[in-house]
């Protein structure tokens, strides 16, 4: 794994849109604007490396799926904070009916600096973003810079070939959703939902658009309805589960809530079983599992405790996004219980390469690796001032 700078092509930021990335700067505190989408460096690596990633990847999901499989069947759900008796049901029936429910894309974020095993830093398997940047600009860039090159990076075709599988879990005689928040105001919602609908057409779907602000509820029905007052039977929402189940028409959600089986009106994807891999505990509960797995770091929710009293930690609130409330804690450091409940994480501090801190987000379509997207901070936290830089496998 290694860094290189490289001159941006000429009216980059032309030709990124085009190809979908609508949003290629990002607006500093500062009110300057700096590219998102980075190509002045680009990071390669062997293809030995990449085979090594994509069998932890695959092998971090299956222990995650096990973990998932524990909470159900030990009713741990108040350690990720569900204590609606409603909602663990839903959560706990979906989890049994997996097979029954469609289940598409998942993204880890790994350390990783290419001398070492891969740590699990988190898992977000119900909205991930990042997906459009990682599947087309990424792969376009490499043709054009390096067209004897190739990239870890089957993402189109996996998710074709995902929908086209799953097709037929889908309810019959009505447009699969797809719907996004229209308080987006970056577009990254608005396009990650544009590209997964067309993937979805590509693989013959009828599809149809909805903002999650604008589906209605028929009192008469009961039953959820889009802009033109058809009945919604199946929806891709890039909107969380907690949201889902919290806002005013949660109630409506779980009472009408398809968790196969021809049961409800509504199927949801990603389905409510994902509420139990995008939740922060799941790294605690994976840690109980398996203790002093390389690829994992050792995680609590009692607070910081074993190797991350020496080598400190990071505490993550259960539910954070792009590195949201995230505090680090520096080695020897007092031990601090925060009120909010949260994952206390051994600190594992992010490669730095030329003064840059790299994370690799690696993709997950049903369940096998699919891809790499690769994001750079100026500070310890990957937030939202991140950049995403492109790779190549050399």
């Amino acid at each position: 794994m290694e860094r290189h700078p490289i001159t941006p092509r000429p009216d980059w930021q032309r030709t990124v849109e085009e190809q979908g990335l609508v949003y290629p700067l990002t607006r500093h505190p500062d009110g300057s604007l700096r590219p998102y989408w980075d190509e002045s460096a680009y990071y390669s690596f062997t293809l030995p490396e990449v085979e090594a990633l994509e069998e932890t990847v695959e092998e971090l999901h299956r222990m995650c799926l096990a973990a998932a499989g524990h909470i159900v069947t030990a009713g741990r759900f108040a350690d990720l904070g569900i204590t609606d008796p409603r909602i663990a049901r839903a959560v706990a029936e979906s989890w049994h009916r997996r097979a029954e429910l469609p289940s598409v894309y998942a993204r880890f974020d790994l350390r990783y600096d290419g001398t070492g095993p891969a740590k699990l830093l988190e898992y977000n398997a119900d909205t991930p973003t990042s997906l459009v940047e990682a599947a087309s600009p990424q792969w376009f860039w490499m043709r054009d810079r390096f067209p004897g090159a190739d990239q870890w990076n089957s993402l189109h075709e996996r998710l074709v070939a995902a929908w086209r599988k799953q097709a037929p879990l889908l309810p019959p005689g009505s447009p699969l959703h797809f719907a996004h928040s229209s308080a987006d105001e970056l577009g990254e919602d608005l396009m990650t939902v544009a590209y997964l609908k067309e993937t979805a057409e590509q693989a013959g779907l009828e599809t149809d658009w909805i903002s999650m602000e604008e589906i209605g509820f028929d009192s008469l029905t009961g039953r959820f309805v889009d802009n033109r007052l058809r009945f919604i039977r199946s929806c891709f929402k890039l909107y969380p589960w907690e949201w889902l189940t919290t806002d005013r028409f949660g109630g409506h959600v779980l009472d009408t809530l398809d968790n196969g089986g021809g049961t409800g009106s509504t199927l949801w994807i990603e389905p409510a079983w994902k509420m139990l891999l995008s939740n922060k505990a799941l790294l605690a509960i994976l840690w109980e599992l398996y203790p002093d797995h390389p690829n994992l770091l050792a995680a609590h929710l009692d607070g910081p405790r074993g190797p991350a009293r020496t080598t400190g930690w990071a505490a993550k609130p259960l539910l954070g996004r792009e590195g949201a409330g995230i505090t680090l804690h520096e080695p020897g450091a007092d031990p601090v219980i925060r009120e909010e409940a949260c994952c206390y994480q051994e600190l594992a501090p992010l490669p730095s390469f030329d003064g840059n801190r790299v994370v690799l987000g690696a993709w997950v379509v049903e369940d096998e690796a699919a891809g790499l997207g690769i994001r750079e901070s100026s500070g310890p936290v990957t937030d939202e001032y991140a950049r995403f830089l492109p790779h190549v496998i050399l």
